[in-house]
């Protein structure tokens, strides 16, 4: 299926969870905190405090006192009572208040099975779904290596127990550690020999012959297929009812906002 992609930022922010109340350090009595976190580390595109390594993660922190500190100092210089410092909170308030205000406007938004079934039957096109491979590997860096792991896995008893030790035990690859597996993908997901080889497996076999891609020889064994077909309207559900929900929600923004513009004095300059 496609992924279907919410139609604007404004909406996107509006379904950010809400952050833990977890204490990284304290400052003064004044807790650091997840807020603290994300208000640093979202500058870098994609940055995840929880996949940083300890080190990156304690310059974080200690960012997060540094500005805790200087915000201290900056409240008590009096800068409370500067017009630049008032003028600017005023705005934020404004700002606070048509963001809070767009939220529970779009928590009203309701979106009927009717609806939902009736985008579903009409874009059908959306929720097509490639057939798909559920498979694991063991990628090597010759050919006798590869062969070598065959073998092994010709004289097994119980070949996919045999597979993901071997995996584990002998594989290159990143997926090493889970005994190989790479999940349920598509023909596209995947360099063309490995997926020509992949999908011409039966369920529960592997390949008899070393797969070379650019990566190195692959041994890879097929845990299950799925044919084409279409995402059925349960599966799709949830991301149809965000997406009408985002629709609604702007149509009904724009209205108010047409609405609000007939009735104010507007002189443009």
């Amino acid at each position: 299926m496609k992924k279907i992609v919410l139609a604007s930022a404004v909406a996107a922010a509006l379904f950010t969870s809400a952050l833990s109340a977890k204490t990284y350090a304290t400052v003064n009595g004044q807790e650091i905190t997840d807020k603290d976190i994300q208000a640093i580390i979202q500058v870098i595109p994609g940055a995840r405090f929880d996949k940083l390594t300890k080190e990156q993660q304690k310059k974080i922190v200690e960012q997060a006192v540094e500005k805790k500190l200087l915000a201290e100092k900056a409240i008590k210089s009096g800068i409370e009572n500067d017009p630049d410092y008032k003028k600017t909170l005023e705005t934020m308030k404004k700002e606070l208040a048509l963001e809070i205000w767009m939220k529970k406007q779009f928590d009203k938004v309701k979106v009927t099975e009717k609806e939902m079934k009736d985008f579903y039957n009409k874009n059908i096109q959306m929720f097509k779904q490639p057939a798909q491979a559920k498979a694991r590997h063991i990628l090597l860096k010759s050919k006798k290596e590869a062969m070598a792991v065959i073998n092994e896995l010709k004289k097994a008893k119980n070949v996919e127990q045999k597979f993901i030790e071997l995996a584990k035990k002998k594989s290159t690859g990143p997926s090493a550690a889970n005994g190989g597996e790479l999940g349920w993908f598509d023909a596209k997901r995947m360099v063309k020999p490995f997926s020509d080889a992949a999908f011409k497996l039966k369920k529960g076999a592997f390949t008899k012959t070393p797969v070379k891609t650019q990566f190195g020889y692959h041994v890879i064994y097929l845990e299950d297929k799925k044919p084409a077909g279409n995402v059925s309207f349960e599966q799709a559900k949830p991301n149809i009812e965000q997406t009408l929900k985002v629709k609604k929600f702007q149509e009904m923004m724009k209205k108010t906002a047409q609405e609000l513009k007939a009735k104010a004095d507007i002189k443009m300059k």
